[in-house]
């Protein structure tokens, strides 16, 4: 940790402050700037080109952009100073915001793509405003005040970059790509872990209340056997693959949302046992599992496009079993 700190504090420390740059080298450094920009979105084009190919579209016109941003610098800087390109980069100049490599990411998230690239358009036009300022020469300043002035129009069309720009049969589209991410990563792990956790706690709650007719003793077990679920579920479905091959998304927001479900699956049926007479408290409980297994039956019918009878008898026919299992044991 102290390595990395003092690591952290020299880079710091040799990084140049953009007032020391020479033309030469702001010029040497608005090409570095273009060439990532590009890079970038052709990035974006590709991590989005599969299930968003409209908005890769509009992300490859944007790289075409920058890579003629980066000619005609290139052309001028041959012109001033030479055939040789000093690497300068972003990084050893102090005052640039410091990006988070979210464009490598897999599944690219198109909202954050969409966001990311009006930051860079925001940054690249200051720097081009702050070097025409500084800058003597005639057609250099002419040349960083024309791109400063296309990277304006950029940074709107990163702003605007969405569904509004899209014809009628790309939104259709995109609204179908975005819904079936929604479900990888979202509901199939938050279903997985509300089906777990509703219906394997059912045996443990019910045979502790039946065992002893106490509400605090099946509140205590039901809370425990959430909790506990809740946690090995989510270790597992965060340890079950990376999200890379699959597009399933970061796997340990899949494990979050998975150990937050099968916690609350268990929790639910267990909260009526706070209530002291322990008959009233079993009859909420049972009205609040049918309503659980219901829940559970609609999700798979909305989302995962299963039948809705055959569902609705499936889950209602495994929780009941479970249910039952429980109080045998209990009452015996």
């Amino acid at each position: 940790m102290l390595i990395a700190e003092c690591s952290i504090n020299y880079n710091a420390l040799i990084m140049r402050t953009f007032e020391s740059l020479s033309e030469r080298e702001m010029l040497a450094l608005a090409i570095s700037l273009e060439e990532e920009d590009e890079r970038i979105y052709a990035d974006f084009a590709e991590g989005l080109r599969q299930d968003f190919p409209a908005t890769a579209a509009m992300f490859d016109g944007m790289r075409v952009e920058e890579s003629g941003h980066r000619r005609r610098l290139i052309e001028l800087y041959q012109s001033k100073f030479g055939e040789h390109i000093p690497l300068i980069r972003r990084t050893d100049v102090k005052g640039f915001v410091r990006r988070r490599p979210m464009w490598l990411t897999k599944p690219l998230r198109l909202d954050a793509a969409r966001k990311e690239a009006a930051t860079l358009e925001v940054e690249t036009r200051r720097f081009y405003e702050k070097a025409a300022a500084r800058t003597q020469d005639a057609s250099m300043r002419q040349l960083l005040n024309d791109l400063a002035l296309e990277e304006r129009d950029h940074e709107h069309k990163a702003e605007e970059l969405g569904r509004d720009k899209l014809d009628a049969s790309s939104r259709l589209q995109e609204d179908e790509a975005n819904r079936k991410l929604f479900v990888l990563q979202i509901v199939q792990p938050g279903l997985a872990g509300l089906m777990d956790g509703s219906v394997s706690t059912l045996a443990p709650v019910f045979t502790a209340a039946f065992a002893k007719q106490e509400s605090h003793l099946a509140f205590l077990v039901g809370l425990a056997a959430s909790v506990g679920a809740g946690i090995s579920m989510g270790f597992a479905e965060a340890l079950s693959d990376d999200g890379s091959l699959t597009g399933r998304g970061h796997p340990w927001i899949r494990g979050l949302v998975c150990g937050v479900m099968t916690a609350l699956g268990g929790i639910f049926h267990t909260l009526p046992f706070l209530i002291s007479n322990f008959k009233v408290a079993l009859a909420v409980a049972v009205v609040v599992v049918l309503a659980e297994l219901v829940t559970i039956s609609w999700v798979r019918h909305r989302y995962m496009e299963s039948p809705w009878l055959s569902t609705t008898v499936q889950v209602v026919l495994g929780g009941s079993l479970v249910f039952a299992a429980g109080v045998i044991i209990g009452s015996s």
